[in-house]
């Protein structure tokens, strides 16, 4: 049935799951336990037959056991029959002989038919240990399907992240974003100058207006004593 050269291409499949190129494994467990699947259906069926015929010869063996000794009897009875005088002792010796031949054929019959039995039973024990086998290897593959599954999730997921993460840096968002960054401190930086400058400005402003102021002042007290020696209000 092939089962260990499927099992082996079932377990290259595991094998080679992370590998884009090659076979989709999940679809080729699937196909594998479903061929053993075909598989243990007709071992079943095969079983059944097999199974059915050693009825039939152990039947057979049966019905041939209980004619032989019938005969058997039989012949006793014609001797006996014969010992009471009411058979003609020649005449049963005969029939007793034919009654004996004929159970010897049929145990010759018993004798075939038991080793007939004894193929039948053993190729029905044969065919029940590859059934055993393929139910053990259905359940286990079924349970390393989820399991590969499960792995197959997780690992395209990752995959997905991954490539997120590709692109982000193929796309320099990192770098734009740095960027970004040293314009604002640049914006930053700018504006503190223009403030610094501002205050310089107003700080030369305001001393100029306070030289100037001092000088004005001056010049008004001049004026007014001026005006109060002339009389002036």
């Amino acid at each position: 049935m092939n089962i260990f050269k499927r099992l082996l291409r079932i377990g290259q499949a595991e094998i080679h799951s992370a590998v884009d190129k090659m076979e989709d494994p999940i679809h080729m467990t699937e196909q594998g336990i479903r061929e053993m699947r075909e598989d243990l259906d007709k071992a079943l069926q095969a079983s059944a037959q097999i199974r059915a015929m050693a009825i039939r010869t152990r039947n057979e063996k049966t019905k041939k056991e209980t004619e032989a000794q019938d005969y058997e009897n039989k012949a006793v009875i014609l001797l006996t029959k014969a010992q009471r005088g009411e058979l003609d002792m020649s005449r049963a010796e005969i029939l007793a002989k034919e009654a004996l031949t004929l159970k010897d054929n049929l145990l010759i019959e018993v004798k075939t038919l038991g080793e007939q039995l004894v193929t039948h039973e053993k190729a029905s024990d044969d065919i029940q240990k590859n059934v055993d086998i393929l139910r053990f290897n259905i359940t286990k593959w079924e349970n390393e399907l989820k399991t590969l599954k499960s792995r197959i999730k997780v690992s395209r997921a990752t995959k997905e992240v991954n490539k997120q993460m590709a692109q982000i840096d193929s796309n320099s968002t990192i770098s734009m974003l740095e960027r970004m960054k040293e314009k604002v401190e640049e914006e930053e930086a700018l504006a503190q100058a223009y403030g610094d400058l501002a205050k310089n400005t107003k700080s030369v402003d305001d001393e100029i207006g306070k030289a100037i102021g001092d000088e004005a002042g001056k010049v008004n007290q001049e004026l007014d004593e001026i005006k109060k020696r002339l009389g002036i209000s």
